[in-house]
């Protein structure tokens, strides 16, 4: 007889969060579907299956390349933005948190604050909801796209955290319930960079009232700079109501639209400094500190980004709580003929990443004289062409481990049946999704 051999499953992770947890027979359903629907031709190749029980060298081996193939589908523009693999994950996170499919309401924050209760089913996916949002508010089909779902953490002190914008193969209402913490939110907010666009939103009232809204929170966060003589100009915009017009005068101000991310560590100019990073207009802007404690500010174009990368490692072992380091690296074009790789670490890596490829997917479709309705309210990670020069990480990362893997990422990790789920040993994130591999059987 031969030795019978265990189920393999890989749990995915996103952001670090258990976001789904597969077996090999499935990722084998999956593909043959795929290469049903698309050709061989397109699908790229798949482990094979094997009849012998795997050695721990080939338990890893073959999680490297499912982490691979799921790289390679999510980065594809035709496979990653497929119904059949969106769903295929949308399906898999239900299945592993045990929601069952039922009527349910929905909380989403609104920039000021006050909340939108929609009622949905836990199935529905992220496009569902929004949707949902933009009926109960009574925003136009044709704006819905100016908006995107983020999830969002709220310290103690009332400081937010992005944690990700909420993606195509996620369903809302299972990502925020399996984090199982008060401290989590969903948060309507508008999802482009060009503040040209703003005056497509500000013709309709609802659209201008969420706008208007995020521009109060933005300045009173502190993320976007005013002195006194702009205070006490908006504030009498405020007291009279002239909501466009505190928006048009918002718009004059430093750093309107950009999104703050916490403090977190940078080697530029030097290894170790600690960096405020923040996203808008086309760029990343720094405020560092240096060892000497002099502070120093300074922007990173996209446009002179040639290429960027998410990576993680972890620290820790089975019996001690592990510990995901990510960190997002961008080689620049700081002068003619001379590229230099930036890093920063922070936990935040992979939605510095989204916001990258959103700009870049803006410029290239103003570019192309495209239309902006049509790809905010379509658009999926990876699925805009764009230049050798501009080969960016397409969508977050995926990772893939022995029993749960992390989405953000494709990375794929195995774990035998007695090892912990937190087993993680470091990844390069090239679509949105974290493997990890759980040993059981091959099925």
């Amino acid at each position: 007889m031969f030795p019978r051999s265990f189920p393999q499953a890989y749990n995915i992770h996103v952001n670090g969060v258990l976001h789904c947890r597969v077996r090999y027979s499935q990722l084998l359903g999956l593909h043959e579907q795929l290469k049903k629907e698309y050709g061989s031709n397109v699908v790229p190749a798949f482990p094979p299956k094997k009849i012998f029980t795997l050695t721990p060298a080939e338990v890893e081996q073959r999680r490297e390349q499912l982490e691979k193939y799921m790289q390679a589908v999510r980065q594809d523009p035709l496979l990653g933005a497929s119904e059949m693999f969106n769903s295929f994950l949308r399906k898999a996170q239900q299945e592993t948190q045990q929601i069952p499919t039922e009527d349910v309401a929905l909380d989403i924050c609104l920039s000021n604050g006050q909340k939108v209760t929609v009622n949905i089913l836990t199935s529905d996916q992220t496009e569902d909801v929004l949707d949902a949002v933009a009926t109960k508010l009574d925003l136009p089909d044709d704006l819905v796209g100016y908006f995107s779902l983020f999830l969002v953490r709220e310290g103690v002190d009332g400081g937010l955290t992005f944690v990700r914008k909420l993606q195509e193969f996620e369903l809302p209402y299972v990502s925020i319930t399996s984090l199982r913490s008060s401290e989590f939110h969903i948060l309507l907010r508008k999802s482009y960079w060009d503040m040209a666009y703003d005056s497509d939103v500000m013709d309709n009232r609802v659209g201008l009232n969420l706008l208007y809204a995020q521009t109060v929170s933005d300045i009173e966060r502190g993320w976007i700079l005013v002195n006194k003589d702009q205070h006490r100009q908006l504030k009498s915009l405020q007291e009279k109501g002239s909501k466009k017009e505190f928006i048009h005068l918002g718009q004059t101000l430093k750093y309107y639209g950009y999104i703050k991310f916490d403090p977190c560590i940078t080697d530029f100019p030097e290894k170790g400094c600690q960096v405020i990073v923040s996203a808008g207009n086309n760029e990343l802007n720094f405020h560092v500190k240096l060892p000497n404690e002099q502070m120093k500010e300074g922007s990173f174009k996209v446009t002179r980004m040639r290429c960027w990368r998410v990576t993680s490692s972890v620290s820790g072992t089975v019996s001690a709580k592990c510990e995901v380091k990510l960190e997002l690296a961008f080689e620049y074009l700081m002068s003619k003929d001379r590229l230099q790789w930036v890093t920063i670490t922070s936990q935040q890596a992979i939605m510095m990443s989204i916001c990258l490829q959103s700009m870049v997917d803006e410029l290239m479709v103003k570019k192309s004289g495209g239309s902006i309705k049509k790809m905010l309210r379509k658009r999926h990670n990876g699925s805009i062409l764009r230049t050798d020069s501009q080969q960016a990480v397409k969508s977050p990362p995926l990772l893939v481990r022995n029993r749960i893997t992390k989405l953000s990422s494709v990375s794929l990790r195995g774990i035998s049946a007695s090892n912990s789920a937190n087993d993680i040993s470091g990844n390069d994130f090239h679509g949105n999704y974290a493997f990890e591999g759980i040993g059981d059987d091959d099925l």
